[in-house]
């Protein structure tokens, strides 16, 4: 097993494991714990060394972690709306390389979209649709 599938399987389950109701409440109980024992060391600059210490070493792995779970995230969900768009007929192939554009295109793009919704909520209102509703298990009747 090369590095980057040994880091992809750790910082898989380490950020599963991180977002579970048991290391929330872990946490919490070592915070909890930490604040009791604050008479027992009178307060001192090393009780409080010990939490600003455990927390920094912590918070800076899991910004590692949580960087690299959510490029995979993206990654996938890109490739699943690229292929929505592909294969979509009247899809607009420009928006398959949509990240790589610069930001005045960018805009240009979000303009027309924008748009595309004034008009279609015009429409609506014409059609004496107003804001009702919508039935989103209408189609799968």
């Amino acid at each position: 097993m090369n590095i980057r599938n040994f880091f992809n399987t750790v910082a898989k389950k380490a950020s599963s494991a991180a977002g579970s109701p048991w290391t929330f409440c872990s946490a919490v109980a070592i915070v909890v714990l930490w604040a009791i024992s604050g008479p027992v060391f009178g307060f001192n600059d090393t009780w409080q060394l010990v939490i600003n210490t455990g927390t920094t070493i912590i918070t800076f792995l899991m910004v590692f972690l949580i960087q690299h779970t959510q490029n995979a995230d993206t990654a996938a969900m890109q490739i699943k709306l690229d292929e929505l768009i592909r294969v979509a007929r009247e899809g607009n192939d420009e928006l398959l390389n949509l990240e790589e554009l610069d930001e005045k295109r960018l805009e240009q793009i979000r303009q027309q979209y924008e748009a595309l919704a004034r008009r279609a909520v015009q429409a609506q209102r014409r059609r004496g649709e107003g804001s009702a509703p919508i039935d989103v298990d209408a189609d799968a009747r």
